[in-house]
């Protein structure tokens, strides 16, 4: 089998005497990341991006055939806007091309099937090398080739080498335009575009404190660059929210590498944020550099001392207020639950992106450790942030139903019930812990007696909060009659 690394070297050679050719009409005017003068990313939920990349390049009168080179190899040409900064209205696009077949080994010998290449040897005691000319007949998993009169393949010791490269093989993406100017030589143009493969999602971290009722928060912005570009000393903005897409299918342009560069930025003060539609803008204050392959993370925003508030929640269903079950279960589990509220008296205020909000507490001996983590969904200002952590190790249940009948004489197309219920709460810590037990009754319901006092949340939902002594319990008894 040839291998195709042996191509590597004839590639490299033509790449350093400048030996690519492109079939236009016209001389071909090529920028580079080195004329940019300043790129601008805005960064949405969902892969998607709005680049813009101001170049200052020189332009003839009349038609010009201008290679971009250096933007995301992810880009959707569609959205692409060219346009000048210093002359407006001076630039006319004619015609804009994408070019992402790039150009490798295997891409070339592909390009050059039915061309003639030349086939050099070395002869592996002398060094002498020879060459023949060889036409390539195929490039599918491997390489054949007719050499005179024979066929060859799986060449070994030999290297192929190519009289130019095509075209339209390009070695990094390329936005290839056609365009008229009618202003000055020198033009500061501004391209900008939507892509994809570039991302970004909000992390928090929280710690709270000793008597679990306030916490110190940190939020960090985390950026994914797989665009096939890097974007330098950028200025950067993040839009929370969820922007409408038409979702049309949109092939990659091309395969990104797996490898991604860890890395984490401070930044000296919390991103600045600002309203912009129904969405929320969050805008860095320096620019930073976002590398091809990489992950960074951005600090969003910092608070401490923010007043939180921690709640034990047994939750019930509705189905066993319909039927006769007896044992509910023993042991049932108790969420820990944490809440907070984002607003400038409590230290925050700021719209917060949804994202993955972690929770540690310090030890006896002052390690911090991870208590639980939850998602939050975009919050605004004012709103309240709830997580569930997990599940009391200390405090269980046991629930049954102690009575179930039905009701005579309900109305035609109707049924009634009527339940009791026994709820023995436990608590194993030496503090007393106070439960929220959270009931949900379907139907046209009421509670004819009980031993402790509920609050009806909602049509839906019956509340009690019961008081658990330290290593002690507290049985809660009830009775409901329901209408279906």
């Amino acid at each position: 089998m040839f291998k195709l690394q042996t191509i590597t070297l004839a590639i490299t050679s033509l790449i350093s005497i400048g030996a690519f050719a492109v079939e236009t009409t016209l001389d071909e005017t090529k920028s580079t990341i080195n004329d940019q003068q300043s790129v601008a990313v805005t960064i949405y939920n969902g892969d998607l991006a709005l680049v813009k990349d101001t170049r200052k390049i020189k332009l003839k009168t009349g038609l010009n055939a201008l290679a971009l080179r250096d933007v995301s190899a992810q880009i959707r040409p569609e959205t692409a806007l060219l346009r000048s900064i210093n002359a407006p209205g001076s630039l006319t696009l004619l015609e804009q091309n994408f070019d992402f077949d790039l150009l490798t080994p295997e891409k070339l010998l592909e390009k050059y099937v039915g061309k003639t290449v030349s086939l050099v040897k070395t002869h592996p005691t002398t060094g002498v090398e020879t060459s023949e000319q060889a036409t390539v007949l195929s490039a599918n998993n491997g390489v054949i080739l007719k050499v005179g009169n024979r066929i060859e393949t799986g060449v070994h010791a030999s290297r192929i080498v190519f009289d130019d490269v095509p075209a339209n093989l390009r070695d990094r993406p390329t936005l290839v335009t056609q365009i008229n100017n009618k202003g000055a030589v020198d033009q500061t143009v501004e391209l900008s575009y939507l892509t994809g493969g570039l991302g970004w999602k909000a992390d928090y971290v929280a710690e709270l404190n000793s008597k679990e009722d306030t916490l110190d928060l940190s939020g960090w912005v985390t950026l994914t660059n797989t665009s096939g570009a890097s974007y330098k000393n950028a200025k950067l903005q993040l839009v929370a929210g969820d922007v409408n897409r038409v979702q049309e299918n949109h092939p990659r342009a091309m395969t990104m590498r797996k490898d991604v560069v860890m890395m984490a930025e401070a930044a000296s003060a919390p991103m600045a944020e600002e309203s912009l539609l129904e969405y929320h803008l969050y805008t860095l204050d320096r620019p930073t550099t976002i590398n091809e392959n990489q992950t960074k993370q951005v600090a969003l925003l910092s608070a401490s001392g923010v007043p939180a508030r921690k709640e034990l929640v047994l939750k019930g269903a509705e189905y066993y207020y319909q039927s006769q079950y007896g044992d509910l279960g023993t042991k049932l589990k108790v969420g820990v639950f944490i809440e907070f509220d984002n607003k400038e008296a409590s230290k925050l205020g700021m719209p917060l992106p949804k994202g993955i909000l972690r929770v540690y507490k310090k030890d006896n001996a002052g390690n911090a450790q991870f208590v639980g983590e939850d998602n939050i969904d975009h919050t605004p200002k004012n709103e309240t942030v709830r997580l569930k952590l997990g599940e009391s190790f200390d405090v269980t249940a046991d629930k049954k139903q102690t009575e179930f009948k039905v009701l005579p004489n309900p109305q035609k197309g109707h049924s009634a019930f009527e339940s009791a219920f026994e709820f023995t709460l436990k608590n194993a810590k030496k503090e007393k812990m106070t439960v929220i037990v959270q009931e949900p009754i379907g139907g046209d319901w009421k509670i004819i007696n009980e031993s402790h006092p509920h609050n009806k949340a909602n049509s839906h939902l019956a509340v009690w909060k019961i008081e658990i002594p330290a290593e002690g319990k507290t049985t809660l008894t009830y009775r409901t009659q329901v209408k279906y």
